[in-house]
């Protein structure tokens, strides 16, 4: 009789310690409510300096262009039409390529302003 009750008692504690593992390992409820799940961090994206000056000599100097930033390009729009996808990365070669209806340009470094108005006008 007594072996019995041993082994659910040692049943209980191998319950409860699997619990306890799997609540300190499991999400976690942050101070906004959200679930925040710790077992799976990702890494911060990265700044692209030269995409952000892009970014900004577009809408200084071509207004009528929207721009939607993404993590590795620049997406431009204009009224609601994809006009083209500019990425700055100089391990792929520079220049145009297509992707379906959508122009994609390639620089290796912010192009001056006549550069991007040529290019946007061809798109």
């Amino acid at each position: 009789m007594i072996d019995g009750i041993w082994w659910l008692v040692i049943l209980l504690v191998i319950v409860a310690a699997l619990w306890l593992i799997a609540h300190l390992r499991g999400s976690k409820v942050g101070k906004n409510g959200k679930t925040v799940n710790n077992s799976h961090k990702s890494p911060k994206p990265l700044t692209n300096d030269s995409l952000h000056k892009l970014n900004e000599l577009i809408r200084r100097h071509f207004p009528e262009y929207q721009v939607s930033r993404r993590a590795n390009h620049l997406l431009i729009t204009k009224q609601g039409i994809k006009v083209a996808m500019l990425t700055i990365d100089k391990s792929v070669a520079m220049g145009q390529r297509r992707l379906g209806e959508v122009p994609v340009i390639n620089y290796h470094r912010v192009p001056s302003r006549a550069q991007l108005s040529a290019h946007l006008q061809d798109s």
